[in-house]
């Protein structure tokens, strides 16, 4: 069956799997910051933690697999008790702390099931600063049970000393109830062709992200992947041009293209062939059009904006 006209999801085929494939790095011995700097590393995380450097990473970005069954192309991830789950958490997280520097940010995902999981495990080795929870407008309908729409995002630093450019990721959103002073002149807001607009201080919940589905150009096969505006609003909050983004379980990549096209270098791990190579054709991609769906020109703009 062929795809629809307006089907823009990306894939490979057998020639671009190849050429992306000799573009992955594998780590056998102890590695430098520059020797991984900018690269999407092939290899289970467990097989190249003890090879990464210390100290090189000035955000952290953390999307493991959820406490449920889920299948990834060859691999399965097993639903399992919250004990158990949180010893799989303590397994890595405080051998990839080492990786960090002290002034960087780290932000980990998760869902109903597996947040007190992490809650528990995170508060023993970082400063867990808030809990973001952000809105999926995508999800299946329960009969039983209330319809699961929303994940989370613990937001956590290394020590006292971070980043964070409040500026930077301000949101702005359309006026309802315009007020104006006594003269008339809008209050609080400004007058723009799109009609009034409030910048206001970002939350910690977010509304205005769209789930990559077929029609827009950042959508992967893979089953859990994070919107491009999701890491836009991470990496411009809590890092500055030229820092390095770190994300071990990177899926298709979003981590790395977001960084890139926001002008600071990247560390990418993944497993999955596959995934590895959709990562590095996104990543060429960006080379030539560094545009994010919803941030355009400073602006966080509302759900579904278009390109």
């Amino acid at each position: 069956m062929q795809p629809s006209p307006r089907n823009r999801s990306l894939t490979l085929t057998e020639e671009e799997s190849q050429t992306f494939a000799n573009k992955l790095l594998r780590l056998t011995a102890p590695a430098s910051p520059a020797t991984i700097q900018n690269r999407t590393i092939n290899q289970d995380l467990f097989e190249a933690l003890d090879l990464l450097p210390a100290s090189f990473a000035d955000l952290l970005f953390l999307d493991p697999p959820y406490n449920l069954t889920k299948s990834f192309r060859d691999a399965t991830f097993a639903g399992r008790t919250m004990d158990q789950y949180a010893a799989w958490l303590e397994s890595w997280l405080p051998k990839l702390l080492r990786t960090l520097k002290p002034t960087a940010s780290v932000y980990i995902c998760g869902d109903w099931r597996s947040s007190p999981a992490i809650h528990q495990v995170a508060s023993r080795y970082l400063h867990i600063r808030n809990r973001i929870t952000w809105e999926r407008e995508k999800g299946r309908g329960a009969f039983t049970n209330w319809k699961n729409a929303s994940e989370d995002i613990y937001y956590c630093t290394a020590s006292n000393n971070f980043t964070f450019n409040l500026d930077a990721v301000k949101i702005t959103r359309r006026v309802i109830a315009p007020y104006t002073d006594a003269a008339g002149n809008p209050k609080d807001w400004q007058k723009t062709e799109q009609g009034g607009e409030r910048t206001t201080h970002p939350s910690n919940l977010w509304t205005d992200l769209t789930v990559p589905f077929w029609s827009m150009p950042e959508n992967t096969e893979h089953p859990t992947q994070k919107p491009e505006k999701l890491l836009a609003k991470i990496i411009l909050a809590s890092s500055n041009p030229g820092d390095v983004i770190f994300d071990p379980f990177l899926g298709s990549g979003t981590t790395s293209v977001t960084a890139r096209k926001l002008g600071r270098a990247f560390v990418g791990i993944e497993a999955n062939t596959h995934y590895c190579c959709l990562a590095e054709k996104r990543l060429a991609l960006a080379i030539a059009d560094n545009r994010i769906q919803g941030y355009e020109n400073g602006v966080f703009r509302d759900r579904n904006s278009s390109r």
